[in-house]
C-alpha cells in the first residue's frame, strides 16, 4: 500500500477551490446568525421579565454585543461573495459628491484630511452605485486605517478617453508589500477584525462592472498610489 508522507498530506487537505470556501463561509455565517438570533429573543424576553433596572442595562448591553457580532459576520459572508451588479446609468460627477457625502458621515474625524481633484463634466457610468460605492468606500477606511499622523490622503477623478479614474494617493514612509497582485490575495496578512478581504472585494466590485484596480508604489515620493479605473456610459 502507498503511503503519504504528513507533509504531501498536509498540502493536498489545503488545496480548497474557493468556492468551496466562499460556500463554507457564506453556511457558517448563516448558521452562527441563526444562533444569535435565537440568543437575541431570550435577551428580549429577560429584559421584559426583569425588574432591576442593573439587570436590564446588562441585557441591553449584552444584546447590542450580539447585534456587533452578526453584523460583522454578515459582512464577512458578503465579502467572499462574487459581486452581481445591477447597473443603472448614473452621472460621473454626481456619484463622487454621493462618495464625500458618504464619507463625512462614516469617517467625521478624517475626511476633511482628504484632498480632492475632481475634473468630470456630462460623464455618464453604467454601474451599481451601491457596490461601487462600497468599493471606494473600503479604500477610504483601509487608508484611514494606516494613515500617517499629519499627512493628509488626496483623491482625483477625471475622465481618461473612454474610463472615469479615480485615484486615491497614500503617504507611506515604509512600504514593503508588492503590489503586483493587489487586491488578488485574500487572507494573506490577517490581523484581528481584518482578513486582507476588503481589497479583494474592491477588485471584485470593479471587474464585475469592466473596470480595473491596480496600485503602483512610488519610492521616491513616499506615495502608494491606488487606481479604479471604470469605462463610461457608451465606451
Amino acid at each position: 500500500m502507498a503511503t503519504v508522507s504528513p507533509q504531501t498530506s498536509s498540502i493536498d487537505s489545503a488545496n480548497v477551490p474557493w468556492s468551496d470556501f466562499v460556500r463554507f463561509v457564506r453556511q457558517l455565517s448563516h448558521d452562527l446568525r441563526n444562533h444569535l438570533n435565537a440568543v437575541e429573543l431570550q435577551s428580549a424576553y429577560l429584559e421584559e421579565v426583569t425588574t432591576d433596572d442593573e439587570v436590564k442595562s446588562e441585557i441591553r448591553r449584552l444584546r447590542q454585543m450580539m447585534s456587533e457580532l452578526s453584523a460583522v459576520l454578515q459582512k464577512l459572508s458578503a465579502n467572499v461573495a462574487q459581486p452581481k451588479p445591477n447597473v443603472i446609468s448614473y452621472g460621473a460627477a454626481e456619484f463622487i459628491e454621493d462618495i464625500r457625502r458618504k464619507l463625512a458621515n462614516i469617517f467625521p474625524k478624517e475626511e476633511p484630511a482628504v484632498e480632492w481633484d475632481v475634473q468630470l463634466q456630462d460623464t455618464n457610468l453604467q454601474i451599481d452605485p451601491q457596490l461601487v460605492q462600497e468599493a471606494l468606500l473600503e479604500l477610504f477606511g483601509n487608508a484611514f486605517r494606516h494613515q500617517l499622523s499629519g499627512q493628509s490622503l488626496k483623491a482625483s477623478a477625471r475622465v481618461d478617453r473612454d474610463s472615469l479614474l479615480f485615484t486615491l494617493r497614500e503617504p507611506k514612509e515604509h512600504f514593503d508589500l508588492s503590489t503586483e497582485r493587489w487586491g488578488s490575495e485574500p487572507l494573506r496578512r490577517v490581523t484581528q477584525g481584518h482578513y486582507a478581504l476588503g481589497l479583494n472585494r474592491v477588485r471584485a466590485i470593479v471587474q464585475s462592472h469592466g473596470g480595473q484596480f491596480n496600485a503602483q508604489y512610488d519610492p521616491t515620493s513616499g506615495v502608494l498610489a491606488t487606481t479604479i479605473a471604470l469605462p463610461v456610459s457608451g465606451a
